[in-house]
């Protein structure tokens, strides 16, 4: 993820007067005047950054595409090339979206899914399964709707059934 949806959010919550704490990965975007950062590099690192901060907040909105899977076995030089096939073995991150479901207490939860098919039912078992307030749904195949870009078209999936479809519009009006 290239990290613009997330700065995006961050800049309409910082000018709608919420106080905003941005923790985010690499990228290459510039930090929004206004909203705090918290640099991380990994994704145990965004976990203990979001830890730290969530029990003070009101609102936490997910945005991160974080990797749902890190090497078991990193390796601290490189690896040479051999004529031999490498097995790369991975185990799963720490789901921090669900982490922040299961001790939600009043805070208000939004996620985010990023789809490939079946959108809406994905996007609802997220909605239930990470205890979330409200899920913004993307089919990510969609021209001008996935990641990098500028713009996106969402559909929002809220706990009470209803839904709000956004049609092609920037990550800002988003």
């Amino acid at each position: 993820s290239s990290g613009k949806m997330g700065y995006r959010l961050a800049e309409a919550a910082r000018d709608r007067g919420a106080r905003v704490v941005l923790v985010s990965g690499p990228t290459a975007l510039p930090a929004p005047q206004g909203v705090e950062l918290v640099p991380v590099r990994s994704a145990a690192d965004m976990e203990r950054a979001v830890g730290a901060r969530s029990g003070e907040a009101t609102v936490v909105v997910a945005a991160a595409a974080v990797a749902d899977y890190r090497p078991a076995s990193p390796s601290a030089s490189k690896i040479k090339k051999t004529d031999r096939p490498q097995v790369l073995e991975l185990v799963r991150t720490t789901d921090i979206l669900a982490g922040l479901g299961r001790a939600k207490g009043s805070r208000v939860l939004v996620g985010f899914a990023a789809e490939t098919e079946d959108l809406l039912e994905n996007a609802r078992r997220k909605l239930e399964g990470k205890n979330l307030d409200l899920v913004v749904a993307n089919d990510v195949t969609v021209p001008g709707a996935g990641f990098g870009g500028d713009t996106n078209a969402v559909v929002l999936l809220r706990r009470d059934g209803s839904r709000v479809d956004v049609p092609l519009a920037s990550k800002r009006e988003v």
